[in-house]
């Protein structure tokens, strides 16, 4: 029986497997500091989880581990799998293989060539793919293996990279429709913290953190993430033309209305807690291109909103954030409701508000989920990249939507990202330009908005 263990860098002579790896590099996952999770090098990081510090100048593993050897038994001794795209291990033996896969779907041979003793070789692609897998012997035209890919019944890991609010909440609606195409054994590798919100609403589906990913062999895995710089081979097409959610729609290979937008199932059975009417805020964000940059904009709304009758609850996890010379603060006049607290308390608080105020950030993606009119301000997304809702707040007449330009990178590690317009007078225009007032004709608009009594708006 052949020796199978490899060791961490995935060197020659490994038991009975030597590693040439053709045409694309073997896994480890997608860890690139082009995926949209990667951190900003700002003080009071909002990705982390609550009470959560990373060690100063460490970068935060976004994944968890698949297995290193494929986990299936073709013949003679040959492993395959579909962790990370189609993976096929031969052994250091006498024989010459000839080996092909193809798209099912498609009819498309995406490989076909001869082997050499220990190789290693996996598709460059690594969404899903219905993978019909073919092995002769060289020169024997009969095949003495052929396997097509059938998730059903089957154990399916789904990878969602650590500690993005956002993404994650955006994301899983469309883990659950895979799950419910495929009828699959779905394993969702989640963010504990994050993953509290969903688990108990979706019995189906096992959840767990990267760290135990090692206690699984899945037939296949699959990779959730928002992938730059023209990358088509973790994404079938780039991010920037979809979404950033529907992303991983296309990602696990579901069309038609399966790409539609779905919030994830929150428990919103919590008892009301504020019994005068009242809105919740979310001020802060990861990177400086996401705030409302207009110097009057919040005090002007709070304002408006408390002159209307509302109590104003901003329930950032940071009271201030920022980096260097830098800061943003809480909204003056807004009650004081932040801090490092689960986020199903401010599930429990969102869901019974009037309505939900907030950036292209987490929290908007949260109110998403909990049913309340979310009024979303941005001026650095496009409308598309984020959830439809009829309170998208944009200006058209500035500088937009440089985050969905396929010509710009998004840099993480920039808090003061602003890629046309960085360090001269137009510098964060996208939002300094959206006025307070088109943001009141907004909220003017939506139904469970109740001006006071005796205020002319």
């Amino acid at each position: 029986m052949p020796d199978f263990t490899l060791n961490p860098d995935f060197g020659a002579n490994a038991g009975n497997y030597t590693l040439n790896v053709t045409p694309a590099a073997a896994p480890p996952a997608p860890n690139a500091p082009s995926v949209a999770s990667q951190p900003a090098k700002s003080t009071g990081d909002p990705d982390l989880a609550p009470g959560q510090k990373r060690p100063e100048g460490t970068q935060k593993s976004i994944y968890g581990e698949i297995p290193q050897i494929p986990v299936l038994d073709a013949v003679d001794g040959i492993k395959f799998d579909f962790n990370h795209g189609i993976r096929i291990l031969f052994p250091r033996n006498d024989k010459t293989y000839h080996v092909t896969f193809m798209d099912i779907d498609t009819g498309v041979i995406l490989y076909s060539n001869d082997t050499q003793p220990g190789a290693f070789i996996t598709s460059v692609k690594k969404f899903y793919i219905k993978f019909r897998l073919i092995i002769h012997e060289k020169g024997n035209d009969k095949p003495i293996f052929q396997h097509d890919m059938d998730l059903k019944d089957q154990e399916v890991m789904v990878q969602l990279p650590v500690g993005t609010i956002g993404d994650s909440i955006g994301w899983f609606s469309y883990v659950e429709r895979f799950q419910k195409k495929h009828h699959c054994k779905l394993i969702c590798v989640m963010t504990p913290w994050i993953a509290t919100l969903v688990k108990d609403q979706y019995p189906d589906i096992t959840f767990i953190a990267p760290e135990d990913t090692v206690k699984y062999r899945p037939y296949a895995s699959y990779y959730m993430g928002l992938f730059f710089r023209g990358d088509v081979d973790n994404q079938p097409i780039d991010f920037r033309y979809i979404g950033l959610h529907r992303t991983a729609g296309y990602i696990l290979g579901l069309d038609g209305t399966d790409l539609d937008d779905l919030p994830p199932r929150f428990n919103l059975s919590a008892p009301r807690q504020i019994q005068e009417k009242y809105v919740c805020i979310a001020a802060q964000s990861s990177s400086q291109a996401k705030y409302w940059n207009n110097p009057f904009g919040w005090l002007t709304v709070v304002k408006f909103l408390k002159d209307n009758g509302y109590r104003v609850l901003c329930i950032d996890k940071e009271k201030v954030h920022g980096i260097g010379l830098h800061w943003n603060y809480i909204p003056y006049g807004a009650e004081d409701f932040t801090g490092d607290i689960p986020l199903q308390e401010r599930v429990n608080l969102i869901k019974d508000a009037d309505f939900f105020i907030g950036l292209s950030s987490g929290l908007s993606w949260v109110a998403w989920g909990c049913q309340v009119p979310v009024v979303m301000i941005s001026g650095f997304t496009h409308p598309t990249n984020e959830f439809h809702t009829p309170y998208r707040i944009i200006n058209y007449h500035t500088c937009h939507s440089c985050w969905n330009d396929m010509r710009e990178n998004f840099d993480h590690f920039d808090f003061l990202w602003c890629p046309r317009h960085k360090g001269d007078d137009r510098q964060f225009e996208c939002t300094r330009l959206i006025s307070p007032e088109q943001v009141i004709a907004t909220i003017k608009k939506i139904p469970t908005f109740r001006p006071a009594e005796g205020i002319r708006n």
